[in-house]
């Protein structure tokens, strides 16, 4: 029996590692702001422009400085946790580099899962340097396979491993009724959130797995 459990409990330790080795093929990004920290992997493997451009901006601290601008939320809604995130610099020519090709859904075969972090823009092959983070399931923002020069969707390129407490609280940041033109009106934060930095991170360390036949965990009572 023993000899069984060491057995199971190495098996456990590699596919753990094997875990790690496989998540850490894709580059992760730090993003550092007054309210917290927010941890993304980036898909470079199945959205290598995308990632690439972001990349760009994040190796050249041009994103450093950028902010998070705009609160996305249904009408009526007070507990922030449905909504889109909208960050990046904006619109000043000085900052960004040049657009790039937009990479479909159909093509990446991601999806505006909860905590997507995808490149906003006007047309396709438009995008820069802004992006959204999705709270919640957003999957309406996907290419549609039966009509894609329709409904191009947006290109999801990673996601959120680390800081979606933040992400949320950042959504539920006080918004100006009055900022804002069309579908965005009252949509834009009163006070935009600074992005103080954005560096490339390793991997975070995978959640321990409890070998097999190991007695669970116990919590000690709280003190009276």
């Amino acid at each position: 029996m023993l000899t069984k459990r060491l057995f199971l409990g190495l098996a456990a330790a590699l596919a753990v590692t094997a875990s790690a080795q496989a998540q850490s093929t894709n580059p992760f990004v730090k993003m550092h702001t007054p309210q917290g920290d927010i941890v993304l992997e980036l898909y470079a493997d199945k959205a290598p422009i995308t990632v690439k451009n972001f990349l760009h901006y994040v190796d050249t601290k041009k994103m450093d400085g950028a902010t998070f601008y705009r609160s996305s939320t249904p009408k009526g809604q007070t507990t922030f946790d449905y909504g889109i995130l909208q960050g990046g610099l904006g619109t000043d020519p000085k900052k960004l580099f040049p657009p790039i090709a937009h990479e479909s859904t159909i093509k990446t075969g991601l999806s505006h899962t909860d905590g997507t972090i995808s490149m906003t823009r006007w047309a396709p092959g438009t995008a820069t340097a802004n992006f959204s983070i999705c709270v919640g399931d957003q999957s309406y923002l996907d290419a549609d396979p039966k009509d894609p020069k329709g409904n191009p969707g947006y290109a999801a390129f990673g996601r959120v491993v680390e800081g979606m407490d933040v992400v949320k609280a950042l959504l539920a940041e006080p918004r100006d009724p009055n900022k804002g033109e069309g579908v965005m009106k009252g949509e834009m934060l009163r006070k935009p959130v600074p992005i103080l930095t954005v560096r490339r991170v390793s991997a975070p360390a995978p959640a321990a797995t409890p070998a097999p036949g190991a007695a669970p965990a116990t919590s000690a009572p709280a003190p009276q």
